[in-house]
């Protein structure tokens, strides 16, 4: 998957500009490059200065152009996570917006057993998606920072996909996907001596 930085910055200002827009702000405007408009899925994470997260929502697989799929998470990650709080226009300028192309699954072959499931996987690398009876759950690479051994990823993956941590079935699959990522960083906020003048 080649990209561009600028294009993928170009859609993470673009998520930005959505919410805003949401807020009352100043209307988006879409990005038009082929990189946009052409099929995929993405996810969008805002975290506030100090990294706290306020919401992370995205799409596994590609349905919808880009452009439009980068619009329906960052919305969706400003308002619809729970994990957030409520957001106002002012709240913008404290955000990072970070947009994540993801490439095409792969099913992740191993031999069944939790051991072969962690040895099969790449730290540091891998998006990984685990699916059981219909339960399903994803963490992004970035995941890796937290949670380094595949050993603790795995366990806190089966949580996501509400499963117990130290749940195991030979049915269980994984699939794995790359990323690639840039963060718009929180715009500088004036300070008071600025806001004076």
């Amino acid at each position: 998957m080649i990209v561009h930085d600028g294009e993928l910055l170009e859609l993470a200002r673009f998520a930005r500009q959505c919410i805003g827009q949401e807020l009352g702000g100043a209307a988006a405007r879409a990005p038009t490059s082929s990189f946009a408009m052409r099929l995929g899925a993405s996810f969008v994470t805002l975290r506030w200065r100090n990294g706290q997260l306020q919401g992370c929502i995205g799409s596994l697989e590609p349905r919808r152009m880009l452009v439009a799929d980068v619009a329906h998470n960052g919305l969706a990650a400003a308002f619809e996570d729970p994990r957030g709080t409520p957001l106002s226009l002012h709240d913008l300028d404290e955000l990072n917006v970070e947009v994540s192309v993801l490439s095409e699954l792969e099913r992740v072959d191993f031999d069944g057993t939790e051991p072969g499931a962690r040895a099969a996987l790449r730290s540091g690398v891998d998006g990984v998606v685990i699916v059981w009876n219909g339960r399903r759950g994803t963490f992004l690479p970035q995941m890796w920072e937290q949670l380094p051994t595949p050993a603790e990823f795995l366990r806190e993956l089966k949580l996501k996909a509400r499963l117990p941590r130290d749940f195991w079935d030979d049915g269980v699959e994984l699939h794995r996907y790359s990323v690639a990522k840039v963060v718009d960083p929180a715009p500088r906020a004036m300070t008071a001596q600025e806001a004076e003048v």
